[in-house]
């Protein structure tokens, strides 16, 4: 099992943290990997490192933050995506580091939000994370959450996967032979909005097409949710075939497969 997909097994959306503040030394290293943060769309994504006290921010499904980190990006064609990406590479610094995070994309005052972090005119902020040190034990609101989005459930591998077609689901067996399993289960495992895993993936030969599955209340006029979720998984992909040595590339070329109701292409990738 390669490190990244250890990295990945070991996390999860953190929501109750012991009050303690990141050391300045932390969040300087952060801040550092932040500005070196690439996505295959080429598209620029800003973090502002957020102070909670200074800025009067919080969120009611949090306690015992002290610091967060906000992401923004320009409006335009693919930018969930990228924004996906980009963030979820933050992340998982952050969690390779010792410090607990989530994603944030409703439950907070966005206005608040986006006025600490000067949000220009062009640009959106779905989201942000608080960063900080886990509690030792969960808090009540904390652990109802989990219970209530099945946190710690994830669909099954032949669910979210398939060969060549939607017809066909891809099995684990056939993902091993392929020598994809553990870049698949990277993208099962991660994290999504309410944990809906919105990511489907058609493999053909040497090729992974990504495909986005819709549900009602994620979308507003500057971006979808589960776009962004999309994103995440083509992180979370991309970043266990390098570490196996391969060689990535994102395409935007819809293939030719006929899709299930409510089922939209987002990007391939071909090593």
């Amino acid at each position: 099992m390669s490190n990244f997909l250890e990295l990945v097994k070991s996390r999860r959306s953190v929501r109750t943290f012991d009050g303690r503040m990141p050391e300045n030394s932390v969040i300087d290293e952060l801040k550092t990997f932040s500005e070196g943060i690439n996505n295959p769309y080429g598209i620029p994504v800003r973090f502002v490192f957020l102070d909670a006290a200074e800025h009067g921010l919080s969120s009611p499904v949090l306690s015992g933050e002290k610091q967060y980190v906000s992401a923004c990006v320009s409006k335009g064609k693919d930018a969930d995506v990228a924004y996906g990406y980009s963030f979820e590479a933050l992340l998982m610094k952050a969690h390779e580091m010792g410090l607990g995070t989530v994603w944030i994309g409703g439950t907070m005052p966005r206005e608040k939000f986006e006025k600490a972090s000067c949000l220009a005119d062009d640009e959106v902020m779905p989201c942000v994370s608080p960063l900080g040190y886990i509690s030792k034990k969960m808090s009540v609101k904390e652990t109802l959450m989990r219970k209530g989005v099945k946190a710690d459930i994830r669909l099954d591998f032949e669910e979210l996967f398939f060969s060549e077609s939607f017809e066909t689901s891809l099995t684990k067996g056939k993902a091993m032979e392929a020598g994809l399993f553990d870049a698949l289960e990277s993208v099962r495992l991660a994290p999504s909005a309410v944990n809906k895993q919105p990511w489907r993936v058609v493999m053909d030969q040497n090729a992974a097409h990504f495909f986005v599955k819709h549900d009602k209340g994620f979308t507003t006029p500057d971006y979808d949710l589960q776009r962004i979720d999309v994103g995440i998984a083509l992180y979370h992909f991309e970043r266990e075939l390098i570490e196996e040595g391969r060689n990535p590339r994102l395409e935007t070329n819809t293939p030719s497969i006929a899709l299930p109701q409510q089922m939209d292409y987002v990007a391939s990738y071909r090593w």
